[in-house]
């Protein structure tokens, strides 16, 4: 459980990137997210994993960052669908967004709904066995910058369905 004094730097901080917050706080990426306000933050189980990524897949063009100490790689476009076979979630096209993830190592699915440079943002965490940030997919955004109302009709809908309804 976050520390009252996390919980209180992130409701007054809520845009702060997470990774930075961790690494500052020395506490993992989960507890940085748990620490949101609840309205901003629904987790689901990571059992969702492969159902996530395949809702994901139908959504269209998508930003997916995946954060590490050492870089912040960007994709936009849409993500592949993707099948479980040799231990692995395999996304399945050969060329642009292509690999294979280690879905067993997901442990939570985080919705996450927040303010970011002075913007709405709208993304999924898939959060790791270690409280780590596996990568995250980021609702999309039209040409005026706004997010994508059907996308964030979607991301609510799966929010939904593997978290359960947000908090009144």
């Amino acid at each position: 459980m976050p520390s009252t004094d996390l919980k209180t730097y992130m409701a007054d901080n809520p845009g702060a990137v997470i990774e930075d917050v961790a690494r500052e706080r020395k506490v993992t990426p989960r507890a940085v997210i748990e620490a949101l306000p609840s309205a901003m933050m629904r987790i689901g189980g990571g059992e969702h994993f492969a159902a996530v990524m395949q809702d994901i897949a139908e959504w269209g063009e998508v930003t997916l960052i995946v954060h590490t100490d050492d870089a912040i790689f960007e994709f936009t476009g849409p993500i592949p669908a993707g099948e479980i076979g040799r231990g692995y979630f395999d996304l399945m096209q050969p060329k642009g967004l292509h690999g294979h993830l280690r879905h067993e190592r997901c442990a939570a699915v985080a919705f996450i709904e927040r303010p970011f440079m002075g913007k709405s943002s709208a993304f999924v965490a898939f959060v790791n066995a270690d409280g780590g940030i596996m990568f995250k997919v980021f609702v999309g955004r039209d040409e005026t910058r706004a997010l994508r109302g059907d996308q964030l009709a979607r991301f609510r809908q799966l929010a939904d369905r593997i978290a359960g309804a947000p908090e009144a």
